[in-house]
């Protein structure tokens, strides 16, 4: 049966919904695309009208979650966040909780390494993307903004993959607050 492109554009949409969360919950290599399809409703052949291969939807997935803009807006709720409020929405709770819909970088970031030169190349843009974000969250010149934008976004990604890692939920929590008292300064 023929597919419009309607419903072919809504299939894609659907296949990289579900492989977004599936990627962040999983890792790259901890799901199959028999898996992500099956998640989508859809059929494994029907992959391959979509994406040249696992490759082409991890390098999409990871530019289409870390060029999304509004981050700072999502992660607080608020229009024009403080640099405090996002690193208190990043080092949340409900944040740490749902890698699935979290952040790419503490969800991810270790399989980056590992991954082809185009899942690289989509995180590294991203990583500058947010890191502007970030940064113009924050007073001062230009470098001085750019050195703490960068150790605060190194600091929030560790924080958050420790707070995932431990199985103590008092040191979770713990990490998440010491974390947050010590990046939340601008």
């Amino acid at each position: 049966m023929r597919v419009t492109r309607e419903q072919a554009a809504a299939n894609r949409q659907k296949i990289l919904d579900v492989a977004g969360t599936l990627f962040r919950q999983h890792g790259f290599d901890g799901i199959g695309v028999a898996d992500i399809m099956k998640r989508a409703g859809l059929t494994h052949g029907g992959f391959y009208g979509h994406f040249g291969s696992k490759d082409d939807l991890a390098a999409e997935i990871t530019a289409r979650v870390l060029g999304n803009e509004g981050w700072a807006q999502r992660l607080t709720g608020t229009a024009n966040p403080s640099f405090g409020a996002v690193v208190r929405g990043y080092l949340s709770p409900r944040h740490r909780d749902d890698p699935g819909h979290g952040c790419l970088f503490a969800a991810l970031g270790s399989d980056m390494v590992r991954q082809p030169r185009s899942v690289r190349r989509a995180f590294t843009e991203g990583l500058r993307v947010r890191l502007d974000a970030l940064g113009k969250l924050l007073p001062g010149r230009s470098a001085a903004r750019r050195e703490k934008a960068l150790a605060t976004m190194a600091g929030l990604v560790g924080a958050l993959m420790l707070s995932r890692a431990v199985d103590d939920p008092n040191l979770s929590d713990d990490i998440l607050e010491a974390a947050a008292t010590t990046f939340g300064r601008p």
